[in-house]
C-alpha cells in the first residue's frame, strides 16, 4: 500500500504523487511470508492473509478512507467493513499467488482466459500491442496465458512501470521467481523508454501499462506526456491521463483492455477486449485528438464495469478523486 496523503496542491500534482509515495513494506516480513509460502505451501500461507488483512484494516486509516470511498461508489453506501475486509483479502491474495506465477505453479490455479485471440493474431503478424490495465487484479495472472496450450502463439508481455516504486516487494518477488518467468520491465522516465518501448513492440512484444494513474510531469517522465482529462467514474469526476493512448497513436498500434481478476479460492480470470486501434495515420490533429479521447473514454467505462462486477479487485488505495484537500 501507498503512504502518507497528498498534501493539497494543483490536481496534477496531488494525482502523481503516488508514484513518490514510500512504500509500505517489511523486507524481513517479505522474506518470511515468501518462505513460509515456499515451504508450506498455498493453502497453509493463506491462513496468514486473514491476520494481515485485519491488520490493516485497522491500522491504515488514510487508505481505509481511500477503500470506504470507493467501495460506497462501486457497491453502494451499504458497503462495511466486511467489504474493506474482503478487498484487503483480495489484495493479499494475488501479492501472495504472485510468489506461485513467478515460479510457474499454474497447476494450483483455476484460469479462465477470455477474448484473448485477436491479441494474439497481432503477437503472430509481428506487430505487437497495448495491453491497457489498471491496479485491478493481478498482472502476473496474465503472463499465464503464454503457458496454456490454448495460446499456441509466442506471448511476450513487458510491463511499462516505474521501477523505483515497491521495490522492496519486487526485489524479493525477483530473487524466489524463475528466470524465465520474471516479467520484462520497460522502465518509464528513461531516456532510452521510446526506443526500448519500439523495439519490443517492432519484435512482436506485448507492451502493458496500467493506465489508471496520472503520469508524472513531463519533466519526470521524458517521453511518458499527457494531458489529466477529467471524466466521471463511478459516478464521480476523476483525472485520468490520456498519455498511454497518445503513445499508441505516435507508435500506431492496436489497444487492447486487460485485466487479470481474483475471482476468489484459486480462480482467475484474465480477460482482453479490443480498445483501440491506431494502427492507421491520421494526418488531421482534430481526428487524432478525438479517437485518443474516445479510446479514453471507452477504456474509463471497460473499467467502471469491471469495478462494478469485480468490487473487491480494486487495489488503488491512495486518494483517486482527489477528495483529502477538499
Amino acid at each position: 500500500m501507498s503512504g502518507s496523503p497528498p498534501e493539497p496542491g494543483d490536481a496534477k500534482s496531488r494525482q502523481a504523487e503516488w508514484s513518490r509515495a514510500p512504500e509500505r513494506s517489511n523486507i524481513l516480513a517479505l522474506k518470511i511470508i515468501s518462505g513460509i509460502a515456499i515451504l508450506c505451501g498455498r493453502p497453509l500461507t493463506r491462513l496468514i492473509l486473514h491476520p494481515i488483512s485485519v491488520y490493516f484494516l485497522l491500522f491504515s486509516p488514510t487508505q481505509r478512507r481511500h477503500i470506504k470511498r470507493y467501495l460506497f461508489r462501486a457497491i453502494g453506501p451499504q458497503a462495511g467493513w466486511s467489504d474493506g475486509y474482503r478487498l484487503l483479502h483480495a489484495f493479499a491474495s494475488t501479492v501472495l499467488d504472485r510468489l506461485y506465477f513467478l515460479r510457474g505453479r499454474m497447476d494450483l490455479f483455476d484460469i479462465r482466459v477470455y477474448g484473448n485471440a485477436p491479441v494474439e493474431a497481432e503477437v503472430r503478424a509481428g506487430r505487437g500491442a497495448f495491453m491497457l490495465g489498471a491496479h485491478v487484479g493481478s498482472f502476473e495472472a496474465l503472463g499465464a496465458c503464454k503457458h496454456r496450450a490454448a495460446s499456441p502463439a509466442d506471448l511476450r508481455p513487458a510491463m511499462l512501470m516505474y521501477p523505483d516504486n515497491a521495490q522492496q516487494i519486487n526485489a524479493v518477488l525477483n530473487a524466489i521467481s524463475l528466470p524465465e518467468l520474471r516479467p520484462h520491465i520497460i522502465a518509464l522516465g528513461r531516456p532510452h523508454s521510446m526506443l526500448a518501448l519500439r523495439d519490443w513492440l517492432d519484435s512482436g512484444g506485448l507492451a502493458g501499462l496500467l493506465a489508471d494513474r496520472t503520469l508524472a510531469g513531463p519533466e519526470e517522465a521524458g517521453q511518458q506526456r499527457g494531458s489529466s482529462i477529467e471524466v466521471s467514474f463511478l459516478g464521480q469526476p476523476a483525472l485520468f491521463n490520456d498519455g498511454p493512448f497518445r503513445l499508441a497513436a505516435l507508435l500506431r498500434r492496436k489497444v487492447f483492455f486487460m485485466a487479470g481478476l481474483y475471482a476468489g479460492g484459486a480462480r482467475y480470470d484474465v480477460l482482453f477486449e479490443p480498445l483501440a486501434d491506431f494502427s492507421e495515420r491520421v494526418n488531421d490533429p482534430a481526428e487524432r485528438e478525438r479517437r485518443i479521447r474516445a479510446a479514453l473514454e471507452s477504456y474509463v467505462a471497460r473499467l467502471e464495469a469491471l469495478c462494478r462486477a469485480y468490487p473487491y479487485n480494486w487495489f488503488n488505495f491512495h486518494d483517486f478523486w482527489l477528495e483529502d484537500a477538499h
